[in-house]
């Protein structure tokens, strides 16, 4: 049975020097727990930047898992193979779903992200995520509970039900200001599409820039109603 029992909750005074405190504590203790059986899915945002450099601190032949949905921004591409250049000990893995976009078009229609974004979100984000998770006891994510209203309770060690799975996040006091303070002083390299209003990047249909800075994610499916990919609900 999966269990997170001998996992101490830091304590957090809200400063950048003891967010990336806790944020190493949380990740030596996970990779310390899990091993190898622990997978870090990235998207490859500035999140996810910040916690690729951390993780190659305690970690340097880590797992990153970015799911591949073949609708990215080249821009995402770009970035991901300037990561692999920084870090090239990382094991940075693009997983594909399933189907090809043809053969998501030929059973579903053409632009399913359209008209049906729950239903692509699941061929071609939970099902790969799943499969990436089959033999992993952990998986890491970027959440921040300042990205939205419905990420304002995560905790550092969470129990997934959706994939049975502990889900760790490192990052869930970081502020905006933090998560760039950490970039621009490690010069890391990241995504250009931040710097044009893009402060969630997603597939390259679903994603607009953002007119407001109250909600990070409002420029995810906009006009839908639909708030999450499915992978953190």
């Amino acid at each position: 049975m999966l269990t997170y029992a001998t996992w101490q909750e830091p304590t957090i005074v809200f400063e950048l020097d003891e967010t990336y405190k806790a944020a190493l504590e949380v990740l030596r203790w996970s990779y310390g727990e899990y091993g190898e059986e622990i997978v870090y899915a990235c998207s490859f945002g500035i999140e996810g930047i910040v916690l690729i450099d951390l993780i190659s601190k305690i970690k340097s032949n880590a797992t990153i898992v970015f799911l591949d949905t073949d609708v990215h921004f080249m821009e995402t591409y770009e970035t991901i193979d300037r990561v692999k250049e920084k870090y090239p000990q990382l094991n940075i893995i693009l997983k594909k779903p399933a189907l090809t976009l043809e053969e998501q078009a030929n059973q579903f229609g053409n632009e399913l992200w359209k008209t049906n974004p729950n239903k692509c979100c699941e061929i071609r984000k939970m099902l790969p995520l799943n499969e990436a998770l089959s033999g992993a006891k952990a998986w890491i994510s970027g959440l921040r509970r300042e990205q939205s209203p419905t990420r304002m309770n995560t905790n550092f060690i969470n129990l997934d039900e959706k994939f049975k799975s502990i889900k760790i996040c490192p990052l869930i006091h970081w502020t905006w200001k933090d998560v760039w303070r950490y970039v621009s002083k490690h010069n890391l390299p990241y995504n250009p599409l931040h710097d044009k209003g893009y402060p969630s990047i997603g597939c390259e249909h679903c994603t607009q820039p953002v007119f407001t800075m109250d909600d990070l994610r409002s420029g995810r499916w906009q006009g839908s109603g639909k708030t999450e990919c499915g992978l953190h609900e």
